[in-house]
This record gives C-alpha cells, sequence and structure tokens, in this order.
C-alpha cells in the first residue's frame, strides 16, 4: 500500500527581481512518499492553480540529476539533505508526516531572485564565454587514440567534467565564491592535451570574469564540496590556484613591447 503524508510547506514568493520577497505558508496533503521534490511541487502548484492562485516558479528541465537547473535551498541546505544528490532526485521518503519543509532560492548577490525559486545564474555563463573552449580543429571526426592520454589524467578530467553548474557551491558558500565551479571548468580543459594551447590565457580570463561578477574569495570552508551533488573535490581549487599563479607569473615575464 502506497504510503502517504501531509506536509506544511515554507515557499518563498517574489513576484519579480525589483520586489521584496516572503515566506508563504501551505499545506500539502497526501504526497506519495515514492514521488520525487520536484513532483511534489507540481502538486503544490497544480493545488494552487485549481484555487485560482499563481503556481510557485521554479527551475527545472531533465529531472534526472545532469543538467543541474533545479536550485532550490531546502531547509537550509541547497539541493536538500541528502549528498551527492540534486533536488530533482530527492525523494519524499527522506521527510516525515507534519514536517515542515522550508524551500528558498539560491541566497548569493551574483545570482538575484527572477521570480519565487528561480535566479539568474547567467554569471556562470559569462565565465565560460570567457574561456571555456579550445581551438583544436573539430571539424570533422579524429582517431580515437591520434592523441594518447593516460588512464590518470582521463580520469581526472571526468572528475572535473563531471560539475553540472547548478551553483550549489555558490550558494552554500558564506563568501558566495565560484571557485569550486570555476576550478571545475578550467582544470577539465587545462589538463588534458586538447587545452593546453589556451591554459595561461583561459585560467586569466575565467578567474578575472569571476572576480568582475562579483563573487567572493574563496576561505577554504570547505561548504562547496560538502553541498556539491556531484561532489567536486575542493583538490580542483588547489590545481585552478598553481595554474593561476603560473600563467600570472609567465605573463608578468613577457617583455614589453
Amino acid at each position: 500500500m502506497e504510503k502517504t503524508m501531509n506536509l506544511i510547506l515554507k515557499v518563498w514568493r517574489q513576484r519579480r527581481r525589483d520586489d521584496v520577497g516572503q515566506f508563504h505558508m501551505y499545506e500539502l496533503q497526501n504526497v506519495s512518499e515514492d514521488s520525487s521534490f520536484l513532483e511534489m511541487m507540481d502538486s503544490l502548484s497544480e493545488e494552487l492553480v485549481s484555487r485560482g492562485e499563481e503556481p510557485v516558479a521554479f527551475d527545472h528541465d531533465c529531472r534526472e540529476g545532469i543538467c543541474g537547473m533545479c536550485s532550490m535551498t531546502i531547509n537550509g541546505v541547497p539541493h536538500g539533505p541528502e549528498r551527492a544528490t540534486t533536488a530533482c532526485q530527492l525523494h519524499m521518503r527522506h521527510f516525515n508526516d507534519g514536517q515542515i519543509i522550508t524551500i528558498e532560492p539560491w541566497r548569493a548577490k551574483p545570482f538575484p531572485v527572477i521570480k519565487d525559486l528561480v535566479v539568474d545564474r547567467s554569471p556562470f555563463d559569462r565565465i565560460i564565454q570567457s574561456g571555456g573552449f579550445i581551438t583544436a580543429r573539430t571539424g570533422s571526426a579524429v582517431d580515437a587514440n591520434e592523441i594518447p592520454i593516460s588512464k590518470q589524467t582521463a580520469d581526472f578530467a571526468m572528475d572535473a567534467a563531471a560539475c553540472i553548474g547548478c551553483g550549489a557551491c555558490v550558494a552554500a558558500c558564506p563568501n558566495a565564491s565560484a571557485m569550486l565551479f570555476t576550478a571545475a571548468k578550467v582544470t577539465h580543459m587545462n589538463s588534458l592535451p586538447q587545452g593546453k594551447a589556451e591554459q595561461d590565457r583561459r585560467t586569466l580570463a575565467m578567474v578575472t570574469t569571476m572576480d568582475r561578477e562579483g563573487f567572493g574569495g574563496c576561505t577554504n570552508v570547505g561548504e562547496c564540496e560538502a553541498a556539491c551533488p556531484k561532489v567536486i573535490s575542493l583538490d580542483m581549487i588547489a590545481h585552478l590556484n598553481r595554474d593561476y599563479l603560473s600563467a600570472q607569473t609567465k605573463n608578468f615575464l613577457k617583455p614589453v613591447q
């Protein structure tokens, strides 16, 4: 027999970016413990629409834990209480009957609220645009073994590439730092032969853009790794710091034209 629960939802509502938002309380009954968190949010919105009220706006896309869109803070934790789990993959069995669940958007100055639980994460896009590309020829398929890459290097690059750009690291960090995100994107390409040509330019450009967007500095609190649904390691930040120092040194030593 399907088990259900009744919940009290404390949801952040904000009509537009320049409005003053506030929490609204909703009671939701007969929620299946097998439903996902976003399915529960769908049920809430359906109930609100049936009463002639506006549904809760929230981001979602794949609902498979790989797109990074389901950005919401649940009971004070980005993506909720389960480690290495996105909000869309979080299931209601992890909550209790009668529990009060507080749902709010990412809280970070570079991620302004657009509406309700939806935030503007375009600063991440601009960081990627500043250096997240390579100049290697990609016009046609090449032999998979044309550029030998050791398994250790390939595995490390894949660990960095696991970042889905959701922004949980920024939301969890008391400084609203984007170092873990930037480090993952920089390290992914800097560690592979195809990305070596732009390594220094890429590192300087992406870090400069990150700072320009208003993200805070990294003080190694570690909340970013704890909140990351893909468990990106703090080691990535160490690699970024190394590459950044190297790129700065080379740039300083260039002869004046």
